[in-house]
C-alpha cells in the first residue's frame, strides 16, 4: 500500500523543492570586451546570483518582491553564497550599464506639464530620432534611429539634448541635408509604467516630442557637453576614433507632451526651460 502512494509523494516533495523559481523572461545585456571576466562561473548554480547586487540589483528591480508571488521567501541570490566571493565581484563588472536610475524620484504630477517633459527629458538615456531620409530606395521619407542622449549629467539637467554621433551614420548624413528632426521619449523606459501596469500607448504613461534643429556643438560648449554625455555612457569614451565621433545638439523649436486622458500640451520654450526635473 505504501508503496502505491510513493511516486506521488515523491513528485510533491519535487514541487515543492521548486516553488520559488518562475522563469519570466530572459535577458540580454551588450557586454564590452574590457568587461567581461575570464573564466567566469556562469553554470546554472552560479548564473542567478550575477543577477544581485548587494543594494538591490537586477533581479530586484526587474521583479519587485511585492510583483512576483513567492519571492518574498529567499531570493535566487540568496541561495548561492561562493566562498571565495567569486560572484559579487564579477556581478558588479558583467553588465555595461549601471544602476542608478533605481533610486530615482518618481515623476512629478501631470498637471505640471512642464516640470514632467523636463522629467523625461533628464531621465531619458535614449531615444527615437526621426529625420527626412536621403537614403535612396526611401528618400524623402521618414527614417527612425535610436540615439544615447543627454541633457546634463545627473545633477545637472539643461534641458537641451546632446548627442555623440558619426558620419557613419544614416542619421548624420540624413541631417547633412535637413538639420531638422523629432526625438521622442517614452516613459515606458523607466519604471514607472511598468509598475502602474500601464502600456507604452497608454496616455498615462507619458511620451515626450522634441521637434528642432540638430547642430554641432560649438567649441565653447564642447567640454559640457563631453561631460553630460560620457557621465551618463562612459562606454562612449571607448568608442574607436576611427569613426570620428562629434557632439551634436538641438536646438528646439517645439515641446509637445501627452502625459494623461483628454489631449496634449504645447509647452512654451520658456517654461519648459525654466522648469525642473527634480
Amino acid at each position: 500500500m505504501k508503496a502505491r502512494f510513493f511516486p506521488l509523494a515523491l513528485l510533491a516533495g519535487v514541487l515543492w523543492s521548486c516553488q520559488s523559481y518562475t522563469l519570466r523572461t530572459s535577458v540580454s545585456w551588450v557586454v564590452s570586451s574590457n568587461d567581461v571576466v575570464e573564466d567566469a562561473d556562469l553554470s546554472e548554480e552560479a548564473a542567478p546570483a550575477l543577477l544581485v547586487d548587494n543594494a538591490g540589483g537586477l533581479w530586484k528591480q526587474a521583479y519587485p518582491s511585492s510583483d512576483v508571488p513567492g519571492d518574498g521567501a529567499v531570493s535566487p541570490g540568496e541561495r548561492v553564497e561562493p566562498e571565495d566571493g567569486s560572484v559579487a565581484q564579477l556581478s558588479s563588472r558583467l553588465f555595461s550599464y549601471r544602476l542608478e536610475k533605481a533610486e530615482k524620484s518618481g515623476p512629478p504630477p501631470h498637471q505640471e506639464t512642464a516640470r514632467t517633459a523636463r522629467y523625461i527629458a533628464h531621465n531619458s538615456d535614449w531615444g527615437h530620432l526621426a529625420t527626412i531620409s536621403t537614403q535612396d530606395k526611401i528618400k524623402g521619407l521618414p527614417f527612425g534611429n535610436i540615439f544615447s542622449v543627454s541633457d546634463g549629467p545627473l545633477d545637472n539637467s539643461t534641458g537641451v539634448i546632446y548627442f555623440y554621433v558619426t558620419p557613419m551614420d544614416y542619421t548624420v548624413s540624413d541631417l547633412k541635408s535637413d538639420p531638422h528632426a523629432s526625438l521622442t521619449f517614452s516613459e515606458a523606459e523607466g519604471e514607472f509604467c511598468r509598475q502602474m501596469v500601464y502600456d507604452p500607448e497608454d496616455p498615462r504613461c507619458a511620451r515626450l516630442t522634441l521637434t528642432g534643429k540638430m547642430v554641432e556643438v560649438a567649441s565653447e560648449e564642447l567640454g559640457f557637453a563631453k561631460q553630460a554625455m560620457f557621465s551618463r555612457h562612459p562606454v562612449m569614451a571607448k568608442w574607436p576614433v576611427g569613426h570620428k565621433w562629434f557632439f551634436m545638439k538641438m536646438e528646439l523649436i517645439q515641446v509637445w507632451l501627452q502625459d494623461w486622458i483628454g489631449g496634449v500640451s504645447l509647452i512654451p520654450l520658456e517654461d519648459y526651460f525654466k522648469a525642473t526635473p527634480f
